[in-house]
């Protein structure tokens, strides 16, 4: 767990600790200051959804997502196991604003394997906080390693950011992708290209 987390923990933030009435009045005070009225019948329970919202859209900060990868099964298999098109949904730390897309996980494990569903859990715990894409791509790389100590594993993401689709340069229909390729994914090429043909990205 990140310092970050622990910090949170600690002085009760995190899903669980959310303080969500201080959300919703910094949330009430934003509507003031566009020009709103948060008491008109529209918007009147508006700062309690949103902080509602960040309750669930921050869970990740709660929680080490590398818990996911405690239970693990000795099949003795060494072959490229790859969960592509994963979705996910995360806030952009710097604008607060969404930006979703797919997740493409693969790993050669070393005999041990993890139950499909714990990868795609591991990339809601990394996405589930304040991110960047390319922060969040090397966590789910790093975290792999660590938890399953496999020969090597890439992580695909595919992004469209909100903060620049809908302000800024407005460029709806952009696409960021980013990749961590570790051990064996990044030592050897055809590895990297196995692992590229299979999930469909640059074909």
């Amino acid at each position: 767990m990140d310092d970050l987390a622990r910090g949170m923990l600690a002085d009760g933030g995190g899903a669980r600790g959310v303080d969500q009435p201080r959300i919703a009045r910094a949330v009430r005070e934003i509507l003031l200051a566009i020009g709103e009225n948060p008491d008109r019948e529209g918007l009147e329970r508006t700062p309690a959804r949103v902080a509602e919202a960040y309750a669930e859209l921050f869970a990740g900060m709660a929680e080490d997502p590398r818990h996911h990868l405690g239970v693990t099964f000795d099949e003795g298999h060494k072959e490229m196991v790859i969960l592509r098109d994963i979705p996910f949904a995360s806030l952009c730390e710097h604008h607060l604003m969404p930006f979703t897309g797919v997740a493409h996980v693969g790993y050669i494990p070393e005999g041990r394997v993890v139950g499909l569903s714990k990868l795609a859990r591991l990339v809601e715990g990394f996405a589930r906080r304040p991110q960047v894409q390319e922060r969040l791509t090397s966590e789910i790389a790093d975290a792999l390693m660590d938890g399953l100590n496999p020969d090597g594993c890439g992580v695909v993401i595919e992004a469209a950011h909100t903060c620049m689709t809908i302000r800024g340069v407005q460029k709806p229909g952009a696409t960021m992708v980013t990749s961590a390729m570790r051990g064996g994914f990044r030592r050897r090429p055809e590895t990297r290209a196995e692992f590229f043909s299979i999930i469909g990205v640059g074909q």
